[in-house]
């Protein structure tokens, strides 16, 4: 006899999803930032086209060089006009978005790297070939996404709740390892059929997507909230400018906020979404207050330097990452180890590179496991030691197959450290210091694995790759199980209680 029917479809609906589908949705990366928050959507899918766009540029200017010069040299250089203004302007591009609103400066910086790219795009249709030009615009791109990228991050936890910090994070990390995948793919074939201008002329279009994402957002002033353990919250727990009966300041009897970072309530929209009244003039003051202040300051890179240097969780988070790209990072051997261990050529070298991203790829799309853990000290001590570990087994692999699967190990467990890294840096930084630690974290990420390349050329060339690799990834394994013996607070970390 046939079941359906409303007494069937109730049943079913009050089953509700198999023991496999809830443990899948367990394991899954987390989409509750996208579905709850609008503004972090839009951001996230701008920022996402926009990365895929820049990495087309990116090897479209490569290969453009190499085209005019056919000299690796000067391909090479492209890279270090890239690197030194990132170094330079990460550190101050931090301290910017420390005192003005990070919503007009991505909205500024996101507009140059827009208009950089259009460039690029006219000069190739006209046929402007000039290698000195092509440098001058990837320093200015690398300009605009030193002061962007900082903005960006200090606004994520403004966007999201902090029990999504942790899921958000991890979504940005799969917008990172997206660009790296697809955009030399798609960059190498747009080239190859349209053109280098067309290759520039999408990275233009893309930009679109991440300005617009910008203009939606509300104003993002940086807040004024001291250097408690949590932004805007007091050693107790209470939310700064909370009173005894729980209301925050600006908040009315109903539970609005006025004055809020985190949503269109910033514009101080009651409940209704009607405008302010004359009773809430005492919160505009404040508002105004704290953006006056902003602006009377001056960015000081020495104040974020200092403010790291004295919060031993943040310093450790960062000393472990330059542990992990420092010494186990074996990058600038991948030629030399595709043709010497596996008999290969170019395109082996290509899988080579490619298996760390597409085991952060991984590691993202089954990261829903990572928004239950609480110890994230831990995490990032056991993360990195997986890291160097796999390293060096990779140093004593002559297997192909072998060598990839634990690239991609590698991968994943720099994904995980990433993630938790960054949800640290914003969970137990106040507001107005986010910026700073930002910038100093792309300069960690830009100058750690160029100094772990040349660390691990220069042992190569004084031994063998297979001991620099192999050596590496021990001395990282030994480094950070001596940062744990040494600072133990790190590993007690507590998310529901972060401390800088």
């Amino acid at each position: 006899m046939d079941a359906a029917g409303p007494d069937g479809d109730d049943a079913r609906e009050a089953v509700g999803p198999g023991p496999a589908t809830a443990a899948g949705r367990r394991f899954l990366v987390d989409l509750a930032p996208l579905r709850d928050s609008a503004d972090f959507r839009r951001l996230w899918a701008g920022n996402t086209v926009s990365w895929i766009g820049q990495a087309m540029t990116a090897l479209a200017v490569s290969l453009q060089v190499y085209d005019i010069t056919r000299s690796s040299f000067s391909v090479g250089l492209v890279g270090l006009f890239s690197f030194v203004p990132l170094m330079i302007f990460g550190l101050y591009g931090g301290a910017i978005a420390d005192i003005v609103d990070r919503r007009r400066l991505g909205l500024i910086s996101s507009l140059g790297s827009c208009a950089l790219s259009v460039a690029l795009s006219a000069a190739a249709f006209a046929g402007f070939d000039r290698v000195w030009f092509l440098y001058a615009i990837v320093a200015l791109q690398a300009v605009c996404g030193a002061v962007n990228s900082p903005a960006r991050s200090a606004m994520i936890p403004r966007l999201v709740p902090p029990e999504q910090l942790q899921a958000a994070n991890a979504l940005t990390s799969m917008t990172i390892t997206s660009g790296t995948l697809m955009g030399p793919m798609l960059g190498g074939l747009v080239v190859g059929v349209g053109g280098y201008q067309s290759a520039y002329l999408i990275d233009a279009v893309a930009f679109s997507f991440s300005l617009y994402a910008m203009w939606r957002l509300p104003a993002m002033l940086p807040g004024r909230t001291g250097d408690g353990p949590v932004a805007g919250h007091g050693g107790d727990g209470t939310v700064a400018g909370q009173g005894g009966d729980g209301t925050v300041a600006g908040q009315g009897g109903d539970g609005t906020v006025r004055g809020s970072g985190r949503d269109r309530t910033v514009k101080e929209r009651g409940g209704d979404g009607a405008p302010p009244d004359r009773g809430e003039d005492g919160a505009q003051a404040g508002q105004a207050s704290v953006a006056s202040g902003a602006r009377a300051r001056r960015p000081s890179v020495v104040d974020g330097l200092r403010f790291l240097a004295s919060r031993p969780n943040l310093r450790t988070a960062f000393v472990s990452d330059l542990c992990a790209m420092v010494l186990a990072h074996p990058r600038a051997l991948y030629p030399a180890v595709a043709v010497l261990w596996y008999g290969g050529d170019a395109k082996t070298t290509g899988l080579l590179v490619a298996a760390p991203a597409c085991g952060a790829m991984l590691g993202a799309v089954f990261s829903g496991w990572q928004g239950r853990v609480r110890g994230h000290g831990a995490v990032i001590l056991i993360a990195v030691a997986a890291w160097g570990a796999a390293i060096a087994v990779f140093g004593l692999t002559r297997e192909l197959w072998l060598g990839l699967l634990f690239l991609a190990l590698a991968g994943c467990a720099d994904m995980v450290s990433m993630a938790f890294r960054n949800t640290m840096l914003q969970a137990a930084s106040p507001d107005e210091m986010r910026g700073r630690l930002q910038g100093v974290f792309i300069v960690v990420v830009a100058g750690g694995p160029r100094l772990g390349e040349f660390l691990a050329g220069s042992v190569a060339d004084l031994t063998s790759p297979g001991f620099a690799i192999t050596g590496g990834g021990v001395a990282c394994v030994v480094a950070v199980s001596l940062m744990a013996l040494k600072w133990r607070g790190f590993a007690r970390y507590d998310a529901r209680n972060p401390r800088p």
